[in-house]
């Protein structure tokens, strides 16, 4: 039985999420505060992690970064829920550490469907380790199981996201991508608008990895339908070893 941890203030929301939880088979505890949701996570060890934003003691945003910082939860699956649904917001919500965002109010249903979702993904990612999988193109070689890359000979971590977005891009190397196609195979839904989701974890990509991320040279946008994944053969990765390892460590110091 999968244990969730739901840090939720609003106690009638909060009955009600855990209520369906637990009729849908899960295990569910509660925190209702931040500082107590922190201390819960480290004890409980859950397999998902259902935050609100809006906490007293300690807001949502801020625990979502602490919890990603520390090894014991840092490849905790989180759902952030919030009445915040600007773009904006959910950026913040992606950039500190959260796998998926759902706006107040929700059908359960969709909540459900997304803890599935995070679960399943998470699930494979563990299947995937557990058989040593190892992918290479050119300058590229993905680890699952850190997560992360060998880029240019050069080590780089990522996220479980961003290793989850790159290994679809990887498997069609060279073929454009469609949006939902990334939603479905990485969230698990494939939802009529949702491009803001893939797009965060695209930019930080390119952060990490494209030696000038406003002009992308690897990682290419195709406007209205998705991304592309363009990598050099081995000859030409060995040529261009050195300019590119040397703008990666200038950009990570």
């Amino acid at each position: 039985m999968s244990q969730i941890l739901l840090i939720d203030n609003d106690l009638a929301s909060s009955e009600l999420v855990t209520v369906n939880l637990e009729i849908a088979g899960y295990s569910v505890s509660q925190a209702s505060d931040g500082i107590k949701g922190q201390a819960f996570a480290l004890q409980l060890a859950p397999d998902l992690i259902m935050l609100d934003v809006m906490l007293p003691k300690l807001d949502g945003l801020t625990l979502c970064r602490r919890l990603r910082q520390d090894d014991r939860t840092a490849d905790v699956p989180i759902i952030m829920l919030t009445a915040l649904g600007q773009t904006q917001e959910k950026i913040e919500g992606f950039n500190a550490g959260a796998d998926d965002y759902l706006t107040k109010p929700f059908e359960i249903e969709e909540l459900l469907a997304r803890v599935r979702a995070l679960l399943r993904r998470t699930n494979r990612t563990l299947q995937t380790v557990k058989h040593t999988e190892i992918l290479s193109y050119g300058p590229l070689t993905l680890i699952p199981g850190r997560p992360g890359v060998i880029w240019f000979n050069q080590t780089v971590k990522l996220t479980s996201l961003e290793f989850e977005v790159l290994h679809c891009l990887l498997q069609r190397h060279g073929q454009v991508v469609p949006l939902r196609d990334i939603l479905k195979e990485v969230w698990g839904y494939a939802p009529e608008d949702d491009p803001e989701t893939i797009r965060v974890h695209v930019r930080n990509l390119r952060t990490k990895l494209e030696p000038h991320p406003g002009a992308p040279r690897y990682i290419k946008t195709v406007y209205g339908v998705g991304y592309c994944l363009e990598l050099p053969g081995p000859f030409e990765a060995r040529l261009g070893y050195q300019a590119t390892s040397q703008s990666l460590l200038t950009t990570n110091s």
